[in-house]
């Protein structure tokens, strides 16, 4: 089941400038930086995306456990979305900390809360050794009673596995054996995503499988046969996702995504 009944979703990685307390912060006040997040996310909703994941992508590196300002500060711009746009579906990543997307998202109200490093497993990133936080999250979500739906990356391409397992083993830890209610794949390619969703769907039942990247206006169709949804970031922010969204590239992705629902 997607959220709120919708399928083949499109949702725009919604990514603010670096917050206070990060390397990469120039200054800006808070107030700044949730009004130019409010006119990204409100370019998403003027072309019919139907959501975001707010993610401060922005303050890398970072480690696998948030600071105590960054939370705060993405509660905050959370909230911000959420009142502002009631109707878009919202996701919360906070790099790298499931446990502290998952306490950002349930005091946001969000819909679901997106793991990207890592769920099962671990991994090697430009920030070191990141290790599976399944045991983690699924023991804050029941003491928080939280249903909040979470969703975990697979093999992220942007990191190295340590003593990887097949794509579709991995997929089948998350989901049936770690309780993860959806995945996040992306290959190197599309052609790789495509060939992952495809071992991968017998082996996690009726989870959702939404693309984690590498969509495009030219493949965005082809790929919404094989996944239930995709996010998009760096296309339509002209291969940068410092650039702000351009609205031609945005236009023409969601094009491409009506028609694959029609």
């Amino acid at each position: 089941m997607m959220f709120r009944g919708k399928e083949k979703i499109a949702i725009g990685m919604a990514q603010p400038l670096a917050l206070p307390g990060s390397f990469r912060h120039g200054g800006e006040s808070i107030g700044t930086i949730t009004e130019k997040l409010l006119e990204e996310v409100a370019v998403y909703d003027r072309y019919g995306y139907d959501g975001v994941i707010l993610q401060n992508f922005n303050d890398i590196p970072v480690l696998e456990a948030s600071s105590i300002e960054a939370v705060a500060y993405m509660t905050h711009l959370a909230g911000a979305i959420r009142r502002e746009f009631p109707d878009q579906i919202l996701g919360v990543l906070m790099i790298w900390d499931g446990c502290a997307s998952l306490a950002v998202a349930e005091a946001a109200g969000a819909d679901f809360v997106r793991v990207e490093h890592a769920y099962v497993g671990a991994e090697v990133t430009s920030a070191g050794i990141l290790q599976g936080q399944c045991a983690q999250i699924t023991r804050l979500k029941r003491k928080l009673g939280s249903k909040m739906p979470v969703y975990a990356d697979v093999y992220e391409p942007h990191a190295v596995q340590i003593c990887p397992k097949p794509v579709e083993d991995a997929a089948f830890d998350a989901v049936c054996q770690c309780f993860a209610d959806g995945l996040f794949l992306c290959g190197r390619n599309a052609r790789e995503s495509l060939e992952m969703v495809a071992r991968t769907r017998p082996k996690v039942g009726n989870a959702p499988i939404i693309l984690g990247g590498g969509s495009t206006g030219d493949n965005v169709y082809e790929l919404l046969q094989q996944f239930d949804g995709v996010c998009v970031g760096a296309w339509i922010k002209d291969g940068d996702l410092l650039n702000p969204v351009n609205p031609d590239r945005a236009r023409r992705y969601m094009e491409q995504v009506e028609r694959a629902r029609a």
